[in-house]
C-alpha cells in the first residue's frame, strides 16, 4: 500500500538531519568553480599560452588573499579584474600617444623624410609650417613604441577604407593630408597605406585639419574623413578705380575688349551665401558682360562688328550722361562651326576634393561633350602632384570612352599645374588641325603650389604658345582658395576667356547655351579708343576694365595682345561724361590754362570719336572700324533709352555700389531694382530676375 502524501511530509519532519561539516562545504565549492573556470574561461581542462597563465595566477591569488581562511574571489573573478588592469594599462599608455601627441607620425617613404619641424606653431591660414610649395606638414623620427601605435591606427583606417585612390594613376598619387579621404582605394595594399600617413601625422599634429577629423566623428568614435576645406584665401588682383580725366588734358582713352564672366558668378555665390564679396572681386564691366543684349548682328564675318553707340543720362548723377558703346559679334551659324580639337586639362590635386569642385567639374565637362560634334577631338590631361594624359585624342563618337574617363578621377596629392599646362599644350601641338578650334580648357581652383608656379613665368609661357594658333580657356571652380588672380593672368595671355562655375546651371550657361562663343573666335585682339571733343565733353571716366587698359600708341600696334570676341559674343563698354555745359564738374578749369586750340575739322555736333581694331582668326594685320559719336545717338530721358541700355546702367550701378566706389553718390540698392525691374525686357533664361534677387541679398549682407 502506497503511503500518503501527508505520512511522508510529517516523517521528513520528524528526521534529525546533522549539521553540515563546513570544511566538506569549502572543498565542493572550490571544486564546482574550479570546473566553471575550466569549461567558460579556457574552454578546454588543458590550457596554454596566456589562458593557462591567468587561470594559474587567479589561482594563486585565490589561495594568497583570503578572509578568514576562504578566498575572497573566485577565479573567474579574479581572471577578469586582471584582464580589465591590462586593457586600462594599455589604453593610458598607448591611446593619447596615438591621437593627442605633439609630434608627427613618421612616414614610411624612408631617411628623406626624417626632418625637423615646428609642430606646435601654425601658419596664418591654418597650415604647418614645412613645404609650402607641397602643403605637406614636415615629419619627425617618434620612438618605436609610439610608431607601432600608429601604424596600427593607420592599418586600421586603411582596411576601413578599401576604396581609396582605386582610379588614380600610380604615377599621380601623392600623399596628401585629408584631401584625398573621399577618393577610391589603390588596389595594391601597399599603396592603400600610403594615403593615410599624413592623414595621421594632421591629427596628431593638432593642426586645423587634423582637428577637424578629430572633433567630428562617424558617430563610432572614429573621425570622420571630411572634404577638403579652406577659407579666407581668395586671391584676387589688386583693382584701382579708373580717375577721372580731363578731355582737354587727356583726350583719348584705349582698352582691349573683356568677355570674362567669372566675376559676377563669384560674387553670384558670395550673396548667396549671405556675404558681400571683397571689392576687388568685383570688376564692374564683368558684371555688365555676363548678359546678353539686342544689339544688331553683323551680316559679314569679315567685318564682325557693327557698333551701336548711344548717349542718355546717367541714373546716379544728373549733371553727367552715359557713353555706351555695345558690339555683338558675328553669329556662326551651326552647320558652319569648325571642328574642335579640345584638350581638357583638370586640376585633381587635393584642394579639388570638395562636392563644389572636381565633382561638379565632372558634370560640367560631361555637359560640354554632350554638346559637340561626333567628329570633334577630345583629349584629357590631369595634374596634381604630377601630370600625366588620362585619355589620348578621342572622337567624340566615342563618347561612352570619353565620359568614362572623366567618372574615373578622383582628387588627392599637391597642385603642379605648371606641368599640366606644358603637358596640355604638347598633346594640343602633336594633334594640331588646322582646319578646326585648337583649344586647351584649364579647369582649377588657381592652386598651383609646385612645378612651375610664378605667374611671369607661366604668363610668358602661354605668350608663346599662343603663336602657334593654340588658344586658352580657364574654368574656376570653388572657394576659400580660389586664386582668380592667376586665372585672370591666363586667361588673357591665352587668347581666351575666364568664367567661374559655382553651380550646374553656370555650366550650362557657360559650356553649352554658350558654347561657341567660349570655342569659337570670330575676331582676336580687339582694341577700342575713343577720342573725346573737349568742346563738349569737359571730363571723362571708363567703368570697369581696369585691368584691361591699354596705352595709345599699343591701339595701332599689332603686336600688343588683346581681348578675343567670340561667335555671338556681345561686349558692353559705358563711360560716365561730364558735358562743358555742366553746373557740376568733376575737375574744376585751371586759372591760367592756355585756350585749347581749334580743332582742325568742324566738330560741333560730335562729343566724340570711336574707333575699333580687330584681327581676323589666322590673320596677323588688324582692320579698323571707326564711327563717330554725335548727338543724333543722344537720349534726353531715361525713360526714353532702350530696355537693354537701362539694364546695363542698373548693372554697372550695382558694381559700383558693391564696391563703395565714390562716383554713385547717394544711389542705392533700392534705386538700382526701381531702374533694372522696368528693363528686364524678355529675359528667356531668367538671368535678369536672378540679379534682382542678387540686388535684394546685397541690401542685407554681411561684410566677410
Amino acid at each position: 500500500m502506497k503511503p500518503a502524501d501527508n505520512d511522508i511530509k510529517k516523517a521528513f519532519r520528524q528526521l534529525e538531519i546533522p549539521e553540515p561539516s563546513e570544511t566538506a562545504k569549502n572543498k565542493a565549492v572550490r571544486k564546482a568553480t574550479d570546473e566553471f573556470v575550466k569549461i567558460n574561461i579556457t574552454g578546454a581542462k588543458k590550457t596554454k599560452g596566456f589562458q593557462e597563465f591567468l587561470r594559474r595566477m587567479g589561482k594563486i591569488f585565490q589561495t594568497l588573499i583570503t578572509m578568514k581562511g576562504e578566498p575572497i574571489m573566485t577565479q573567474r573573478q579574479f581572471a577578469t579584474l586582471g584582464i580589465m588592469v591590462i586593457a586600462f594599462g594599455l589604453i593610458l599608455s598607448i591611446g593619447p600617444q596615438v591621437f593627442y601627441s605633439s609630434k608627427t607620425v613618421v612616414d614610411k617613404a624612408g631617411p628623406q623624410s626624417h626632418q625637423t619641424a615646428e609642430i606646435d606653431r601654425e601658419l596664418p591660414d591654418g597650415r604647418q609650417p614645412g613645404n609650402a610649395k607641397n602643403d605637406k606638414p614636415e615629419t619627425t623620427v617618434l620612438p618605436s613604441k609610439e610608431q607601432t601605435a600608429a601604424q596600427k591606427t593607420k592599418d586600421f583606417l586603411a582596411d576601413t577604407k578599401t576604396e581609396m585612390h582605386k582610379n588614380v594613376p600610380g604615377e599621380m598619387r601623392q600623399e596628401e593630408p585629408l584631401a584625398v579621404m573621399q577618393a577610391p582605394a589603390p588596389s595594391s595594399e601597399k599603396a592603400a597605406g600610403k594615403g593615410y600617413t599624413a592623414m595621421l601625422s594632421e591629427m596628431a599634429s593638432g593642426s586645423v585639419r587634423g582637428r577637424r577629423a578629430l572633433e567630428s566623428d562617424d558617430g563610432y568614435g572614429y573621425p570622420s574623413l571630411e572634404y577638403y576645406q579652406d577659407a579666407g584665401r581668395d586671391k584676387f588682383a589688386v583693382i584701382t578705380l579708373n580717375p577721372v580725366r580731363l578731355a582737354g588734358e587727356e583726350p583719348v582713352s584705349t582698352f582691349s575688349i573683356d568677355v570674362d564672366t567669372a566675376s559676377y558668378a563669384f560674387v553670384r555665390r558670395q550673396l548667396n551665401s549671405g556675404l558681400l564679396p571683397q571689392k576687388d572681386a568685383v570688376r564692374v564691366e564683368e558684371l555688365i558682360n555676363y548678359f546678353d543684349y539686342d544689339y544688331p548682328v553683323p551680316q559679314d564675318r569679315v567685318q564682325p562688328f557693327q557698333p551701336t553707340v548711344a548717349l542718355y543720362p546717367t541714373p546716379w548723377n544728373s549733371n553727367t550722361k552715359l557713353l555706351h558703346i555695345g558690339i555683338k559679334g558675328y553669329d556662326i551659324v551651326p552647320t558652319g562651326k569648325p571642328r574642335s580639337n579640345l584638350v581638357f586639362l583638370l586640376d585633381i590635386s587635393g584642394s579639388m576634393n570638395s562636392p563644389d569642385k572636381l565633382p561638379l567639374l565632372k558634370n560640367s565637362f560631361a555637359m560640354l561633350v554632350d554638346s559637340l560634334s561626333p567628329d570633334d577631338t577630345v583629349a584629357i590631361v590631369v595634374y596634381a602632384g604630377a601630370s600625366g594624359t588620362v585619355l589620348e585624342p578621342t572622337k567624340v563618337k566615342e563618347k561612352g570612352k570619353i565620359l568614362a574617363s572623366l567618372d574615373k578621377l578622383s582628387a588627392g596629392g599637391s597642385t603642379a599645374g605648371g606641368e599640366g599646362i606644358r603637358l596640355a599644350y604638347t598633346l594640343a601641338e602633336m594633334n594640331f588641325d588646322e582646319e578646326a578650334v585648337n583649344r586647351v580648357i584649364l579647369a582649377t581652383d588657381g592652386d598651383f603650389n609646385v612645378g612651375i608656379t610664378n605667374q611671369n613665368e607661366l604668363k610668358s609661357f602661354i605668350e608663346r604658345k599662343r603663336a602657334t594658333g593654340i588658344f586658352l580657356s580657364v574654368l574656376g571652380f570653388g572657394q576659400g582658395n580660389y586664386n582668380d588672380a592667376l586665372m585672370q593672368a591666363l586667361a588673357q595671355n591665352g587668347n581666351g576667356n575666364a568664367a567661374y562655375i559655382d553651380n550646374l546651371n553656370e555650366a550650362r550657361k557657360v559650356l553649352v547655351d554658350e558654347a561657341c562663343s567660349t570655342l569659337f573666335t570670330i575676331a582676336k585682339d580687339v582694341k577700342i579708343q575713343i577720342e573725346f571733343n573737349p568742346a563738349r565733353v569737359h571730363d571723362y571716366r571708363l567703368i570697369g576694365y581696369e585691368t584691361r587698359l591699354l596705352k595709345r600708341e599699343d591701339f595701332n600696334n599689332d603686336k600688343v595682345d588683346a581681348g578675343d570676341v567670340g561667335s555671338g559674343h556681345t561686349v558692353t563698354a559705358i563711360y560716365e561724361i561730364t558735358p562743358v555745359e555742366s553746373g557740376k564738374k568733376l575737375i574744376d578749369d585751371l586759372r591760367y590754362r592756355k585756350t585749347p586750340q581749334k580743332p582742325k575739322v568742324d566738330a560741333g555736333d560730335e562729343y566724340a570719336f570711336l574707333k575699333i581694331r580687330y584681327k581676323l582668326p589666322g590673320e596677323d594685320a588688324s582692320k579698323l572700324i571707326a564711327i563717330p559719336v554725335t548727338t543724333e545717338q543722344e537720349f534726353d530721358t531715361i525713360a526714353k533709352t532702350p530696355e537693354d541700355m537701362r539694364f546695363a546702367a542698373a548693372v554697372a550701378a550695382f558694381g559700383q555700389v558693391l564696391r563703395n566706389a565714390q562716383y554713385t553718390g547717394d544711389f542705392s540698392y533700392d534705386d538700382i531694382l526701381q531702374l533694372a525691374e522696368p528693363a528686364r525686357g524678355r529675359d528667356q533664361f531668367g538671368y535678369r530676375t536672378e540679379f534682382l534677387n542678387l540686388v535684394r541679398l546685397a541690401k542685407t549682407a554681411k561684410a566677410m
